[in-house]
């Protein structure tokens, strides 16, 4: 009989050995398999967050693109602005040199005419 349990115990003791043995490889083959889908993750946020980091670049320097666009418009209204300031400023020069000749031009244009009257007077006296 104590042969008999000696057997019994070891074949459970054995048993018991088998069983944690196997229960340690199942544990490292699942560690084994959360480590290479974990690895393949982060390779792949990786890729993600690269993919997405070289969008924004592209949009943002879209958005330079926009706003350097829209700044040299504005910088070519502003000239254009100046110009015809300008432009307005030598026309109001250029009018008032005009109201001025026109007006002398008035007084001249009387002075002939007082002239002519006077040559006629005299041709009268002469004649």
């Amino acid at each position: 009989m104590v042969v008999v349990r000696r057997m019994k115990r070891r074949t459970i003791i054995a048993s018991l050995a088998f069983l944690m043995l196997m229960g340690v490889a199942v544990y490292f083959r699942l560690w084994a398999i959360h480590y290479n889908i974990s690895s393949h993750d982060s390779q792949l946020l990786r890729r993600q967050f690269d993919i997405a980091n070289r969008e924004a670049m592209d949009e943002s320097a879209e958005w330079r693109l926009r706003y350097d666009h829209a700044v040299d418009r504005e910088n070519k209204c502003l000239q254009d602005l100046r110009a015809l300031k300008e432009g307005e400023d030598a026309k109001g020069t250029d009018n008032n040199k005009f109201r001025i000749l026109q007006k002398e031009n008035a007084i001249l244009l009387e002075r002939v005419e007082t002239l002519k009257r006077e040559l006629q007077d005299q041709k009268l006296k002469c004649n």
